[in-house]
């Protein structure tokens, strides 16, 4: 059973979107926190940073990951609030221009 456990959509002055959606789904030995989200900032079109722990990319060993524009990189999954709380900090510094 799936349950959402958070979900935002804003879209800024600028044009810039933020998204934010965290489900609970059940655990599994692939997901084994049962929690799937996806938290992206979108500029422009383009997607500048996306948190999300989506299928693809275990070959890397990466089931949590982030994409900072063309690079995926791995990310330390701890529970749902650090997670918005990272994303925020990482979109804050994008739009300061670190």
């Amino acid at each position: 059973m799936t349950e959402e456990i958070f979900s935002h959509k804003h879209i800024e002055e600028d044009g810039g979107i933020i998204e934010i959606r965290i489900l609970k789904v059940p655990k599994t030995e692939k997901n084994p926190e049962g929690i799937a989200y996806s938290l992206v900032y979108i500029k422009n079109g383009a997607r500048i940073i996306g948190y999300d722990n989506f299928e693809g990319h275990e070959k890397e060993n990466m089931r949590h990951h982030k994409h900072v524009r063309d690079r995926i990189l791995p990310y330390d999954f701890i529970d749902e609030w650090k997670l918005v709380e990272d994303f925020t900090e990482d979109v804050e510094k994008i739009k300061k221009g670190s």
